[in-house]
């Protein structure tokens, strides 16, 4: 999967630009608080119709502009394509091919993933934080399972209402409460396939880039408890056992204490858990390993390769795993966009940042 340009207007404090993009490298340099992770932010949008940065939109809009919109095409396995995005301080809309559609079809026509200081926090945030990360990307490579979370979700506002005003023994909540659990079932058996994957590929990639001598993981550390061998019927019956066992504090507390609202992921290195016991250095390792790991999470979904973002990769990592990053991104057939206060010296389109204004990019052969 390729992005061969953007267009966008009002975003953020970019001046409005239309940028063609190399099928490889795209670097986009300059100092610092001149926009060079806005236009990474631009393109995640674009693609996704979501920011890396913030959940509140109106940020996205230019200071005293009304209106914000953004477009791209791109070429898959099958044609050429557009998406757009088109926003005010109140409304979205999303296009595809020129024709408005719902953000379930919108997301995941273009697979993205990223690299931000931030995502540090999927190491030492909560486990919301991680949750949330975990569920949009198995959602990217699977609209079945975006459906299930967007229905869950719905269910359990309406379970969490029926315990909170005690009607509890209302047939109706009986209804949902079913629907609740097969819900649940389905998210937590996909959940349980994705790490098991994700962990395999997690540790080749943490010792081929970065110590051979170590062990790397990701544990689902879930609700129902063990989870091994349990297949779909077992997890609705598994849920439904633990829903009996708490229904007099769920109905005490007027909330639900079952469902994957309440699971958590855990990086385990050398049988330790990352969180408390690894050095900034690993955790920033781990989480690079994680993000190239998800590059082939989704290519074997989808049997294509996502668009990778990096931002900021000059002043995250020391100069040794900078360059072993940048020779390892080299070895793989996929797009890159890297945001850095340096040139890198690879072979790249090159962009410069001042302002909010970005010079036309230039090829530099190294």
């Amino acid at each position: 999967m390729e992005i061969l340009e953007i267009n966008y207007i009002n975003f953020r404090n970019l001046e409005d630009k239309n940028i063609h993009f190399s099928p490889r490298f795209n670097l986009f340099f300059g100092k610092n608080g001149q926009g060079k992770t806005s236009i990474l932010e631009a393109i995640y949008f674009s693609a996704t119709g979501k920011s890396f940065r913030t959940s509140k939109n109106v940020e996205l809009i230019k200071y005293k502009k009304e209106k914000m919109g953004s477009y791209i095409s791109y070429r898959d396995l099958i044609s050429e394509k557009t998406l757009s995005v088109k926003m005010d301080k109140k409304n979205k809309e999303y296009n595809y091919n020129g024709k408005k559609i719902p953000l379930d079809q919108f997301y995941g026509k273009v697979n993205v993933v990223t690299f931000i200081p931030e995502d540090i926090e999927l190491i030492t945030g909560s486990p919301g934080f991680r949750r949330n990360f975990f569920d949009g990307e198995i959602a990217q490579s699977n609209y079945e399972y975006f459906k299930h979370l967007k229905d869950y979700t719905k269910v359990l506002k309406i379970r969490n209402k029926y315990l909170k005003e005690k009607k509890h023994k209302d047939e109706v909540f009986s209804i949902f409460e079913d629907e609740f659990i097969k819900l649940a079932a389905k998210i937590v058996l996909k959940r349980i396939d994705y790490v098991k994957n994700i962990s395999i590929i997690l540790n080749l990639n943490y010792r081929k880039l970065f110590d051979d001598k170590k062990e790397l993981s990701l544990k689902y550390d879930s609700f129902i408890g063990e989870f091994k061998g349990l297949d779909l019927k077992a997890l609705e019956e598994r849920i439904r056992g633990k829903i009996k066992d708490l229904k007099n504090q769920e109905i005490r507390y007027g909330y639900s204490l079952v469902g994957p609202q309440r699971d958590d992921f855990k990086f385990i290195l050398n049988e330790k858990e990352a969180k408390s016991y690894s050095s900034q250095g690993e955790k920033k390792s781990i989480i690079f390993s994680l993000k190239l790991s998800e590059i082939d999470m989704v290519i074997k979904e989808r049997r294509e390769s996502p668009i990778f973002l990096i931002d900021d990769i000059s002043s995250y990592f020391d100069s040794i795993r900078k360059d072993n990053i940048i020779k390892y991104l080299k070895k793989r057939e996929i797009q890159v966009f890297i945001s850095s206060t340096t040139d890198l010296n690879i072979e790249s389109k090159n962009f410069r940042i001042d302002k909010g204004e970005i010079q036309d990019g230039h090829y530099e052969c190294k």
